[in-house]
């Protein structure tokens, strides 16, 4: 409980500043909308007795305040909104539905779970060679820094056009963005947790004549294991703002980032602000799946309390 308290008051407070924010962001629109449909309204107390449903519901003694929390197309959607529209397309349609957001997270995540798996692979391959080769460690780790310098959304379409040219289109192109943006934190913390062992226990190793082999796998790999799980929470959700960021200069027709394509283009921010509340909710589940494997695994290696 201690835990969760904190969680939620940081919730909450973020609720009520949207709440709030939702006024005066949609009292113009509200305004402009009410003195098309011919309806006299007041910020404050009500001043007509008609029916009006020119903001998709039927109000009477409608009060500009309180209708700026139900346009149709806001500026800034009400909390209430966004939930109902997730409920809307994540519970009551069908995942096969082209309107689901089950279907298209699944074609979000399919690509992100792909380039993470890349991305973490190479990722821990450079760090043994940067942590065993002191002319990688010179050369490579200089270059994977500066990698991280270059805007990914320069550098997303230009990917995807030259994978495109050779023939290599769907979810590969968008797996590599996935794990060009997972990989920088594997191989930091890696690198990290692979030289974490003190000067005593490596002279131990050396007492024991270990083979570099042996110190590896007995030593410095168990010690990286607290390091590698920070950096895979890390890279999981690098991996799915990748995955996202590759499918908007492609315009493509599903996934997280073609819903939020499709709510600018056609002027409905309640699709885009769903599909963006269903990215956070399933990176969010990611991390904490990773989270749960990292206390089974340190606890199954001993390094936590039971």
């Amino acid at each position: 409980m201690k835990s969760i308290l904190p969680v939620l008051t940081v919730v909450g407070a973020i609720l009520m500043l949207w709440v709030l924010a939702v006024v005066p962001m949609n009292m113009h629109l509200t305004a402009d909308q009410a003195q098309r449909d011919g309806v006299v309204v007041s910020p404050d107390t009500p001043a007509a007795r008609q029916e009006y449903t020119g903001l998709g519901l039927t109000l009477r003694n409608p009060s500009l305040i309180a209708a700026t929390f139900v346009q149709e197309r806001p500026r800034l959607p009400s909390p209430h909104q966004v939930a109902v529209e997730m409920w809307n397309t994540i519970v009551l349609k069908k995942i096969t539905s082209k309107r689901s957001l089950v279907y298209h997270g699944w074609v979000t995540l399919s690509a992100t779970l792909l380039g993470f798996g890349i991305g973490t692979s190479l990722g821990i391959l450079l760090a043994v060679g940067i942590v065993y080769n002191r002319a990688m460690d010179m050369s490579v780790m200089p270059w994977a820094i500066a990698s991280q310098t270059i805007p990914i959304l320069a550098l997303a379409p230009m990917i995807i056009v030259m994978l495109g040219s050779i023939g290599i289109q769907g979810l590969f192109p968008k797996a590599i963005i996935s794990a060009y943006l997972s990989f920088f934190p594997v191989v930091v913390g890696m690198v990290k947790g692979l030289r974490s062992p003190d000067g005593m226990q490596l002279d131990l190793l050396r007492t024991y004549h270990a083979s570099p082999s042996q110190g590896f796998w007995k030593l410095r790999l168990p010690a990286s294991v607290p390091y590698l799980f920070a950096s895979l929470k890390i890279g999981i959700s690098a991996s799915l703002v990748g995955a996202i960021v590759a499918e908007l200069p492609t315009g493509a027709r599903a996934g997280f980032g073609a819903r939020m394509l499709v709510g600018d283009q056609y002027g409905q921010p309640l699709v885009t602000w769903a599909a963006l509340f269903a990215a956070a909710i399933t990176a969010a589940a990611l991390v904490g799946l990773f989270s749960l494997l990292e206390r089974l695994t340190l606890r199954r290696m001993g390094m936590v309390q039971a």
